[in-house]
């Protein structure tokens, strides 16, 4: 098998499933014809019985072998998301880690933990509004993580870094009241570096 091939049986592990459009952007972006090459590709590894595919999904959405998620579920949507955010991410530039829903803690979940521009953060991607109630609760669970210090043994952590930033992207901005844990809003990535980064570069200019 080639080593193309594991890599993206390995990335369709690591989030759960991926739609041919991100494939191709992740694997063959570099080629004259990314959605051809990646087609060509899955159709091989799916006649092969390496990886699975839900055909009733425009594109197709991929998933490895055994699938870790239902493929009619309505959790695909959510992961699809989440790799969305980390093709946005990896195109913007340095990105050193990427965990999908890593189990650090009993206290809360992120959907991914990255380590983006020598900064960790904690990702939550919201595909649906939440109420306020329940973001208040989500955030209060962090606060808790925060509170109980178990975070500065996670293997990224380095001696006297600060807890992770969280960083929640979706189309709807929550009032966020926490105590020593920085966290940011916004639609995308791109939305993100326009809201705070070139913000701040403006400023200091």
């Amino acid at each position: 098998m080639k080593q193309r091939d594991k890599d993206i049986i390995d990335a369709l592990t690591h989030f759960r499933a991926l739609n041919r459009d991100q494939i191709a952007e992740l694997f063959f972006s570099h080629t004259k014809s990314p959605s051809t090459n990646a087609n060509f590709t899955l159709k091989r590894l799916r006649d092969r019985g390496y990886i699975d595919a839900n055909i009733n999904h425009q594109p197709y959405t991929y998933f490895p072998k055994p699938m870790r998620i239902k493929k009619d579920g309505q959790k695909v949507n959510h992961f699809l998301a989440i790799a969305d955010f980390y093709i946005q991410l990896k195109n913007a530039g340095g990105v050193k880690m990427f965990h999908v829903e890593p189990n650090y803690t009993e206290y809360v979940r992120p959907d991914a933990c990255t380590i983006w521009r020598k900064t960790a953060w904690f990702i939550e991607v919201q595909c649906s509004h939440y109420t306020q109630k329940t973001m208040s609760e989500k955030m209060s669970r962090y606060q808790t993580y925060f509170n109980s210090g178990e975070w500065k043994s996670l293997q990224f952590q380095k001696e006297n870094s600060p807890f992770p930033f969280v960083w929640i992207i979706g189309e709807h901005q929550y009032k966020i009241k926490t105590d020593g844990i920085r966290v940011f809003q916004s639609k995308s990535v791109e939305d993100f570096l326009m809201r705070y980064v070139e913000k701040k570069q403006k400023e200091l200019a």
